[in-house]
């Protein structure tokens, strides 16, 4: 039968049917490759801002720990601020510029800045840190929902009798706004200070409203650690007043004045002018924030030849009443003179050391050998970390002996082309008030742990690096330095204490590109009484100028030292 023009061929349902087939078949596999990027390709960072998105969670700071003196005064504390923050999903869209306008003046920011903390899609952000109390009673009179605060802690130093300044700023440091200590205990001893944070996390719905029974965790913020110094805040007051007034005597740039414990390293004062304020310590310039005593490396000068004399005796190549023709000599086509630039002939290893003679320390270096002599450095520490816990120790290794030439070994018996921190020229002299052994200087007598109560005593390390003996020649010596007729220390003396103090003098020359310029740095160090020493005690001057007197340690740096032990000897009681 022949079909009429207006009908078409019949529909091939096989045929369809196998492309409808294959059509479910892509969208299956389609999605099931979707799933697999969603569930396991992306289902971590998925999760994670879903979790965002319905989690509020608050960082919860614990106490930072106090800083005290040996007498248990707090010398760093903490006081309440307030860090403010908005939590944008609480606050009506239309409502947000109203409430920009009415918390940027009370925060006294930048209004443009809290719009854009109020747009941002996260449910918290922060909006000004570390306001006062003042300033949180009035965002909480506003009584806008979605603005809150969170009590936290503001580092509070005491202030030093010199003003502009904080007190013991150097030896302490400071906290920034970010909670982190800089410089000084505060750096070195930041994370057992700082304890350990904790935090808050509520789960919401998807409205914003917290779910009660979430069961989300809760973790408790511990607090830090307290640190017991060995500090005397008495003699630290004078330390203070003391410097300031003897570096500004001297026009000199700066000054460092510190005070161990004979015995224990303890350090009993630490400071240092110009300083800054630890409360205000952005307004402070980089270099007074610095601390110089563990920092800046230096040419002592004839501080050092104390070790140098400790290594003379202690190697039997000299006694004090050793006698030598001292005269200036050239030594590598380098001549090697005196304070005084004149020989001073035979005279006594007792006369080299009161009269400070570069000529006569170098003598002693060569009867005592160069390798002995450079071993004797490494034994006092020299150009070794002292290993105090106050951030920021740098320190010079010195060069490898084999680099050592004949004017390298005279120049280093006097303290002039070796270098080190003013601490481990301390540390050094110190050895010999403690009988011969060196011993670590230290800040913290002791970490308190703030819940029990419980103290953990700090041990320093020691060595010895010559006998008793030998330390007690050398010590009896130093008080030569200070009470014979004509030498060089007798601005340390003290009325009624006459044969007590053990000291030696320094006036190092400063090296420049092209040698050594006109610049000094003046220093006295020593220790007191001989027998049983209670305190070694450092002053340095850094480049005096000439003015009322001339620029030598005897001068300058001496009667600070001696003002300030007279203080020590008030407050301890030291008795003839």
């Amino acid at each position: 039968m022949t079909r009429a023009w207006f009908a078409g061929e019949a529909p091939d349902f096989r045929r369809r049917g196998f492309w409808l087939v294959l059509a479910f078949l892509a969208m299956a596999v389609a999605v099931f490759a979707r799933l697999v990027d969603v569930q396991m390709l992306q289902g971590k960072a998925l999760a994670a801002q879903a979790a965002a998105q319905h989690t509020s969670s608050i960082t919860l700071h614990g106490n930072r720990g106090l800083i005290l003196d040996r007498d248990g005064r707090v010398l760093a504390s903490n006081k309440t601020v307030y860090d403010v923050f908005a939590d944008p999903h609480l606050i009506d869209p239309g409502q947000r510029s109203a409430v920009a306008d009415q918390v940027a003046p009370i925060l006294r920011v930048n209004r443009a800045g809290v719009m854009r903390a109020l747009q941002q899609p996260n449910e918290f952000d922060y909006l000004a840190k570390g306001v006062s109390q003042d300033i949180e009673v009035k965002l909480q009179s506003l009584n806008i929902p979605g603005i809150g605060t969170i009590p936290t802690q503001q580092r509070v130093y005491e202030p030093s009798p010199v003003p502009g300044t904080s007190f013991a700023s150097t030896l302490l440091g400071f906290v920034n706004h970010d909670g982190s200590g800089q410089y000084g205990l505060e750096q070195y001893y930041n994370d057992q200070l700082a304890g350990s944070p904790g935090h808050s996390s509520t789960l919401t719905d998807i409205l914003g409203n917290p779910i009660i029974l979430s069961g989300q965790q809760h973790l408790d913020a511990h607090d830090g650690v307290n640190l017991r110094l060995g500090l005397d805040s008495q003699i630290q007051y004078w330390a203070e007043l003391a410097l300031a007034k003897g570096v500004d005597d001297a026009q000199a740039a700066s000054g460092t004045l510190m005070v161990m414990d004979t015995h224990t390293g303890s350090i009993r004062a630490w400071a240092q002018y110009p300083s800054y304020d630890a409360d205000n310590y952005a307004a402070g310039t980089l270099a007074n924030l610095r601390d110089l005593a563990v920092s800046q490396p230096y040419e002592p000068g004839s501080v050092m030849k104390v070790v140098t004399f400790a290594g003379g005796l202690e190697n039997r190549a000299i006694t004090p009443s050793t006698v030598i023709d001292e005269r200036q000599s050239v030594v590598d086509g380098v001549l090697i003179h005196d304070w005084d630039s004149r020989s001073h002939g035979i005279v006594s290893m007792q006369t080299v050391l009161d009269d400070s003679l570069n000529n006569g320390a170098m003598k002693v270096e060569q009867m005592e050998g160069q390798s002995a002599f450079y071993g004797n450095l490494l034994d006092f520490g020299i150009g070794a970390p002292t290993g105090v816990d106050i951030a920021g120790e740098h320190t010079v290794a010195v060069p490898a002996q084999a680099s050592w030439r004949d004017i390298n070994y005279a120049t280093a018996s006097f303290g002039q082309g070796v270098v080190t921190t003013p601490l481990e020229m301390l540390a050094a002299i110190n050895a010999v008030g403690n009988g011969g052994v060196w011993v670590q200087p230290h800040a913290v007598d002791a970490v308190v742990d703030p819940t029990t109560g419980q103290a953990t005593p700090v041990t320093p390390h020691t060595r010895r690096v010559i006998t008793a003996a030998t330390a007690s020649t050398l010590a009896h010596m130093m008080v030569g330095v200070v009470d014979d007729r004509g030498a060089e220390g007798f601005n340390a003396q003290i009325p009624g204490y006459k044969g007590e103090i053990a000291g030696k003098t320094g006036t190092a020359s400063v090296a420049t590109s092209s040698g050594y310029g006109g610049d000094v740095i003046a220093s006295f160090a020593g220790f007191m009484p001989v027998n049983n020493p209670q305190f070694t005690m450092m002053v340095i001057l850094r480049y005096p100028q000439e003015n009322r007197m001339p620029r030598f340690g005897a001068l300058l740096a001496a009667p600070v030292w001696r003002d300030v032990a007279r203080i020590i000897i008030d407050q301890w009681r030291i008795t003839p």
